[in-house]
């Protein structure tokens, strides 16, 4: 019976022994997965990261992309307001130019009698009152007799020549030319030299 006993119990505790091994295989086994799990769980996580933080990055370049554009328009609506307030009698100056030209014709005509004379006075004060009215406006004639050509500012009709001056010197002016601040709104008619 010793014997009966002692197998008895040389196989339970291998049996323990055995359930233990077993144990601790599953228990490692079970850590193993449970650690892959975590690895599979920060691996997404990590992805989810990555993923967020390249939407963020594409959202930060739009806004800024929108930002600027606003910024633009802005700063193109602010010059297009600028430019229509300083420019504003430009239709209405260009329109007078004719007039300014007969009233300087006029101007030129000599007077012999006393009531041309009279009338000669009213047609420079007028053209005086005009001239100054445009000038208030920002309306400048552009020099031109004895000045050098410049096409920016003088269109020659014609050449002429004079030994006595350089060449591209403005011998004639035909017609005169107006800016307005900085805007020419037509360009003086010349006769250069050669």
């Amino acid at each position: 019976m010793v014997d009966t006993r002692g197998g008895k119990e040389v196989s339970e505790t291998t049996k323990t022994n055995e359930e233990l091994q077993q144990e601790e295989i599953a228990e490692q086994e079970e850590v193993v997965e449970t650690a892959e799990t975590e690895e599979t769980v920060l691996d997404e996580k990590e992805q989810k990261i990555a993923e967020l933080e390249a939407k963020l990055a594409e959202e930060d370049a739009r806004y800024l992309r929108l930002r600027a554009d606003y910024d633009n328009l802005s700063r193109r609506s602010r010059l297009d307001r600028e430019s229509a307030e300083k420019y504003r009698a430009q239709s209405l100056l260009t329109e007078l130019l004719p007039a300014l030209d007969n009233l300087d014709r006029a101007l030129k005509v000599e007077v012999n009698s006393e009531e041309a004379a009279s009338l000669y006075k009213g047609v420079e004060m007028v053209y005086q009152q005009l001239l100054a009215a445009t000038e208030k406006e920002g309306l400048v004639v552009i020099p031109a007799e004895g000045e050098t050509f410049d096409p920016n500012f003088h269109q020659a009709v014609m050449q002429e020549q004079d030994s006595e001056k350089e060449s591209g010197i403005i011998l004639r002016e035909l017609q005169k030319g107006y800016k307005l601040k900085d805007r020419v709104l037509r360009p003086s008619m010349v006769s250069v030299n050669e």
